[in-house]
């Protein structure tokens, strides 16, 4: 599961995400950030009680983060501990 997720991070095209090269296991509710989405709006995607395939990548001014399960990746831009997130790609495995 997690090399699949993998490959459809790299197909995503976003530079700064080339560089994950492996994913943990984490808990939804410590990664569920409220995010601001593509149409406007405010709000959270994953589910607080399921597990994901996680990581993140640092960068200068903001990190960006992937939360995947079986059927998903969430791709998040966001500053420092999580400030000011915003949903950059919700995309089917």
């Amino acid at each position: 599961m997690k090399e699949k997720i993998l490959n459809r991070i790299y197909e995503l095209g976003i530079e700064e995400l080339k560089s994950i090269k492996d994913l943990n296991v984490l808990n939804g509710d410590y990664i569920n950030l409220e995010c601001k989405m593509p149409n406007g709006n405010t709000g959270k995607i994953l589910d607080d009680n399921k597990k994901y395939y996680a990581n993140q990548v640092d960068g200068t001014d903001k990190c960006y983060g992937v939360a995947a399960d079986e059927n998903q990746i969430a791709v998040y831009r966001y500053g420092c501990n999580g400030t000011d997130a915003e949903l950059v790609a919700w995309v089917k495995l």
